[in-house]
């Protein structure tokens, strides 16, 4: 018998924290997040409570945590769409179909009494969370910004009656050996043609207060259309800064300026830090600490955060120009072995045509799924 308890009491809190911890506490491709930003999610005032609506679930067998589940209603995405659905998120369990059917069967009780009509994910509080399914490639080793499972997760949620609504690909690259000059010379007709050049800011703490509207300006317009993004609010802003602030160097930062000095193009990637949290489960413990020091001066594997660009331009080739800045930040050290791209919708053809320009290929799959309740 599976006994499924919303999340009230402090210990109930700390077990739905550490239930991941424990359930892959052996996987050596498993990268939790950040203890303390998880933590937030139980704060009153945590920034997404601004716009949406949580619930978050155990579930136990014999007195013992089998699983957890969050259900999110994300206000500002449902404004945008017109529609009525509840995203689910931390969705982990044991491999038993009786502990999924529990947890889902209570989020989709939730959902139905807050008048939601559907229920799609993973997906997060917005983008900047992880989202996604992974359904190939359970061999390598996860990204920090997004989340592992196991294979066995696939067959519990579609068991539950949830179907494909989205998939993302992810890229593992390296930078060819040769210089390829057609490259170059198309770069330098896209650059002169219009009147473009790159940022030279070289101070982490002027390039944020110079480019950060820009930043979120470019993101906002970029990313309106893309599947489960929401507007950033203010805080939110203040949230990701915060976030990111300790590994951002603007050696991974390029930013593309029209004749006006106006940032029409962003790309960012970061020093992945996933080696470094695995063995402290994501707690900012002074060797982590170390480690994530270590990974950001000489880092081993980038993980390529976003690229935006302003409307204006989204037709113009500027995206191109992000190419050779790629491969400087890959040389930047000498100690960089490849590239992962994160997340890239499956119809987004024109960034995968992109990595065509690098050695590697696909080595990652996500899914979002989706259910319409009766």
């Amino acid at each position: 018998m599976v006994e499924v308890r919303e999340v009230k009491t402090k210990k109930e809190q700390r077990e739905f924290l550490n239930f991941p911890l424990k359930l892959y506490k052996d996987n050596p491709n498993f990268v939790p997040p950040l203890y303390s930003d998880e933590k937030k999610i139980f704060q009153a005032d945590y920034v997404y409570y601004e716009t949406c609506k949580a619930v978050y679930f155990n579930a136990y067998r014999d007195g013992v945590m089998v699983g957890r589940i969050s259900g999110i209603i994300q206000g500002a995405s449902n404004e945008k769409t017109g529609e009525n659905r509840v995203r689910f998120t931390r969705f982990d369990a044991i491999d038993d179909q009786e502990v999924a059917d529990a947890l889902f069967a209570a989020l989709e009780k939730w959902a139905a009494d807050n008048g939601m009509d559907r229920i799609c994910g993973p997906l997060g509080f917005s983008d900047l969370e992880r989202e996604g399914l992974l359904i190939e490639g359970f061999e390598h080793l996860a990204t920090f910004e997004e989340q592992y499972n196991y294979d066995y997760y696939q067959k519990l949620i579609e068991n539950c009656g949830y179907g494909k609504e989205i998939d993302w690909v992810e890229y593992k690259l390296r930078q060819p050996k040769e210089v390829d000059e057609k490259l170059l010379r198309l770069t330098d007709i896209v650059m002169k043609k219009n009147n473009l050049h790159f940022s030279l800011e070289k101070k982490i703490g002027k390039f944020i207060k110079k480019y950060a509207d820009d930043f979120f300006r470019l993101l906002d317009e970029g990313y309106e259309d893309i599947y489960g993004t929401v507007p950033f609010t203010e805080s939110m802003k203040k949230l990701l800064i915060g976030n990111f602030r300790l590994l951002l160097g603007t050696r991974y930062v390029s930013v593309l300026l029209n004749d006006k000095d106006e940032a029409v193009c962003m790309a960012m990637v970061i020093p992945s830090i996933a080696r470094a949290v695995q063995k402290s489960g994501g707690r900012l413990t002074p060797p982590c600490i170390i480690k994530i020091l270590k990974a950001k001066r000489k880092p081993e594997i980038l993980d390529f955060a976003l690229i935006a660009v302003d409307k204006r331009y989204i037709n113009k080739g500027v995206s191109i120009c992000f190419i050779p800045e790629l491969f400087k930040m890959l040389n930047a050290t000498g100690t960089v072995k490849w590239m992962e791209t994160n997340l890239n919708q499956e119809t987004n053809m024109s960034i995968q045509n992109m990595w065509k320009r690098f050695e590697g290929g696909r080595h990652k799959r996500r899914r979002s799924f989706i259910k319409v309740l009766a």
